[in-house]
Formats: structure tokens, C-alpha cells, sequence
């Protein structure tokens, strides 16, 4: 069921969804008043709902749909994780390969890093910065607009050499774009792909299979389709280029892409995709480490365990022009992704406004 409404309340009837979770809807479309569009995708005891408000752009947009695309940042980082279970899947490689393994040839390491793993990677126990060393620096002058925009897959791989690992491989939790787009390069390199990009291998195991149409690192729409334009402030933002760290952040969706993306995570079993796909929707639920508070980390996801025993998985992103949510509990059936054209920042509420109504449902 697609619904393209000012009123969610409809939609929420629907899904036979009770009062409390039809006015979380409602708020949850008005939590971004600084952008021209507000995108949601639920999914509640076997029905689905697309609930999209508003137009491209604030000024000159056309009306958004439920294919209208956004950047949807580090949730790009689930479909990486993805794409790492399906290639270990497919005997390509072992999740605990040391990194420089699947590398080019050459490739210099940091100090220390000889030790560091794809998994290491992928629940961001690396060691590594945040970011590449000198990026910020070089990239001042674009902070606001395209931070990453002129660093490139040399600049990243160059820059592993001189990098200083904050901790030890294993030993802590220390987010990391840097890692995830290091990522990326290992999984062309173990399927057989040096010269193929990160973009060409995801949409040939993941996004093809799924027939996810709307998504993709290009950063125009596919021909008949829609886009946003990103906002800050009301500010029109230039489309987010980074080709560097691509795994991390490039990819573009739609609301109902990533619902469909998250409904085939509730029900891996039913998923009508390649046997190693299928493998890798379980692989990459598997809880891998216990933080503080009852919390986990599976493959990228975070989970929260539920009073009833259930887990709720969860990732949100955001670029300088777009907010993204995505999370689903698959005990209960459910899963939301909400998505708008500006970025995160004051008066913007949609990621935790989603994580909130999530819990609801």
C-alpha cells in the first residue's frame, strides 16, 4: 500500500495501528520544519505504509513520492555490512580476514595494523579515526557544503600509511567513516574486482536482487525518477560527493527502497533472493559485541534489547543536506525508516522522533 497523504492517521488505520502510534505519525512527518519534504515507510504485522509530504525543494521542486530519492548518508553503512556477510557467504572471504589481505598490493599499513580485521571494520573496533588524517584540514574551505568531495581512493589509501590507530584492534567502540570506506575497497579486492568500483559490486549483489530501482551511489536520479534537493538552514545544498569513503556514505534511496531493504531483515527465511544474499540477511543480524547498558553491535547495526527479549536494530544518517532513520524488531514484525531534506541540527528531531515511534510500534 503506497499513500502519498497529509494524513497519516489514514495510513496508521491501516496498519490497524493504535491512537498513541497515529499521533507519533503525525509529529513524526513535522519534525523536520526546516525541510520541503518528509518521507516515511512502515511496516506493522504484514502490512506496509508510504507516508511522503511536501515538494523537492523549497523553492522550484515537483511533489515527492514514495520513489522520490534522498541521500541517506551513513545508512549506506547497513548495505556495506551487507554486502561484507554475503561475500563471506559466498566463500569470498572470512570475516575475520586480516584487512591488508584484501587490499591492493603495496598498500602500506599503520602501525600495529597488520592486526586489524573485516570485522574490526564493520563494528568499528578498528582503532581508526574517524576520519582520514588531514581531511578536515583540506577540506575547510568546503566544511559545510562537500567535506569529501576532492578526497579520492588514493587520498584514503595513502593516508592509511600515516594514520596512528587510537586504540588496539578489538578493544574499543570508536565510530569510524574511515574504517567502513576502507571497507569497501577490501570487498571489491576479495571478490576479484580491483579495478571495479564499491558502487558497481553493491548493485550487482545487493541492490539488483532486492530491486532496489531507486537506489544508488549516482548522484542524479535514475531516468523518470525524482530527487530531493538537500537543505541546511532553508539553504539549497550541492549534491554530497564522496567518492573516497564511498561504502561509508554515497548511496541515495527512496522510502520505499529502504523499507523494502529492512522488511527482507525481519524475515530472512522468506526472502526470495540468491541462497548467499539470504545467508547474509541472518549473518548480519548476529549480535558481535555487548556494550554498556544491555546494548550490542551487530555488523554496523546497533541493537537495543527489549523488555520482552526482543532486539530492535537501528542505524540513522545524515549528510549536509539530508536526515535518514532506519530500524526494525523482527520478533515483533516491525520496521520504520523515515527520511527529509535537511540536515541534521537544531530543531531537527526525525531520528530520535523515529527511534521514539519505533519503540511504539
Amino acid at each position: 500500500m503506497t499513500c502519498r497523504s497529509d494524513s497519516p492517521a489514514d495510513a496508521a488505520d491501516r496498519l490497524h495501528a493504535p491512537a498513541p502510534v497515529r499521533d507519533a505519525l503525525h509529529a513524526l512527518l513535522s519534525a523536520t520544519p526546516q525541510a520541503s519534504t518528509t518521507a516515511i515507510g512502515l511496516h506493522r504485522e504484514g502490512r506496509r505504509a508510504l507516508l511522503v509530504r511536501g515538494s523537492t525543494a523549497h523553492h522550484g521542486g515537483v511533489p515527492a513520492d514514495a520513489g522520490t530519492r534522498f541521500e541517506v548518508g551513513s545508512l549506506t553503512k547497513t548495505f556495506t555490512a551487507l554486502l561484507l556477510a554475503e561475500q563471506a557467504a559466498r566463500g569470498e572471504l572470512d570475516l575475520h580476514d586480516p584487512l591488508a589481505r584484501h587490499l591492493p598490493a603495496g598498500t602500506a599499513l599503520p602501525p600495529n595494523g597488520a592486526v586489524l580485521t573485516l570485522t574490526h571494520l564493520a563494528t568499528h573496533t578498528s582503532g581508526l579515526p574517524r576520519l582520514p588524517p588531514g581531511l578536515l584540514r583540506s577540506a575547510a574551505p568546503r566544511l559545510l557544503t562537500n567535506p569529501y568531495a576532492r578526497f579520492t581512493t588514493d587520498d584514503v589509501l595513502h593516508t592509511l600509511a600515516r594514520t596512528r590507530l587510537r586504540a588496539a584492534p578489538g578493544t574499543r567502540v570508536r565510530y569510524s567513516n574511515f574504517g567502513v570506506g576502507l571497507l569497501g575497497y577490501a570487498l571489491t579486492g576479495a571478490a576479484g574486482l580491483c579495478h571495479t568500483s564499491y558502487p558497481a559490486l553493491l548493485d550487482d549483489r545487493v541492490l539488483m536482487p532486492f530491486y532496489l530501482r531507486d537506489t544508488g551511489c549516482t548522484t542524479s536520479a535514475p531516468t523518470g525518477g525524482t530527487q530531493v534537493t538537500g537543505h541546511w538552514r532553508r539553504r539549497v545544498r550541492p549534491p554530497f560527493h564522496i567518492p573516497g569513503l564511498a561504502a561509508a556514505g554515497a548511496l541515495r534511496s527512496s522510502a520505499r527502497d529502504l523499507l523494502t531493504f529492512v522488511e527482507n531483515l525481519l524475515d530472512p527465511a522468506s526472502a526470495e533472493v540468491p541462497t548467499a544474499l539470504r545467508a547474509a540477511l541472518f549473518d548480519v543480524q548476529r549480535p558481535r559485541l555487548r556494550l554498556p547498558r544491555g546494548s550490542g553491535l551487530a555488523l554496523i547495526w546497533n541493537i537495543r534489547p527489549r523488555r520482552d527479549g526482543s532486539h530492535l536494530y537501528h542505524h540513522s544518517g545524515g549528510t549536509r543536506g539530508c536526515t535518514a532513520f532506519a530500524g526494525f524488531n523482527p520478533h515483533h514484525g516491525t520496521a520504520l525508516v523515515a527520511l527529509a531534506n535537511t540536515a541534521p541540527g537544531a530543531g531537527n528531531t526525525l531520528i530520535q522522533d523515529a527511534y521514539t515511534t519505533l519503540l511504539a510500534l
